[in-house]
């Protein structure tokens, strides 16, 4: 990998911060084929970055921390972007003072510095793309951003394709040639 962990999600929050900045409008609407409105759909991705900075500061073994968010629902995409560009520069900041050993609980895997990583780009990402396609946005995501989440919280995963479009299968978005969609998908954050 050439970037380090933080500089990807730095790299992440800008991205997705830029496209909802671009979703103007009705934030009540479905976030793309989500059951969340686009306004809930933001409170998670919000919620679950700052999560992962919590997270590997309290360093529990067996539970979430206690601190919850949400983006107020009269917010602006002006305003929900920030609530993004501020998570990711929590989470990077947290990367860079995260000791590579540290464990952190999650349901879906005790993990480390890269795999917080690798889900707070996951939910950046993913769910940026979500609300943008109920705004009628488009958002391309990168494919230099989606290879190392990929490598990092989907083994097994079939190669071969592009990176992009590797994440959107593995997160039941998409098709791959030859692979149907998932209805039913997980990634792993336990250290392997």
């Amino acid at each position: 990998m050439s970037h380090s962990w933080h500089e990807l999600v730095s790299e992440a929050a800008q991205e997705s911060a830029a496209t909802l900045e671009k979703c103007a409008g009705d934030w009540n609407r479905p976030a793309g084929e989500l059951t969340w409105s686009s306004l809930e759909t933001a409170s998670h991705l919000s919620q679950a970055v700052v999560g992962y900075a919590a997270l590997l500061i309290a360093q529990p073994d067996d539970r979430y921390v206690a601190l919850r968010l949400s983006v107020d629902a009269q917010a602006s995409a002006e305003e929900i972007a920030e609530t993004v560009r501020i998570g990711g520069a929590l989470l990077s900041q947290t990367l860079r003072t995260t000791a590579p050993q540290a464990r952190a609980w999650h349901p879906w895997g005790t993990g480390d510095p890269a795999g917080f990583a690798a889900a707070g780009v996951l939910e950046m990402l993913v769910h940026s793309r979500d609300i943008a396609q109920g705004f009628g946005v488009p958002m391309a995501l990168p494919d230099e951003l989606c290879a190392p989440v990929v490598e990092r919280l989907f083994p097994g995963t079939p190669t071969g394709h592009r990176p992009s479009d590797t994440l959107l299968w593995c997160t039941g978005r998409a098709e791959l040639p030859g692979l149907p969609r998932r209805n039913d998908w997980r990634w792993y954050l336990d250290v392997r």
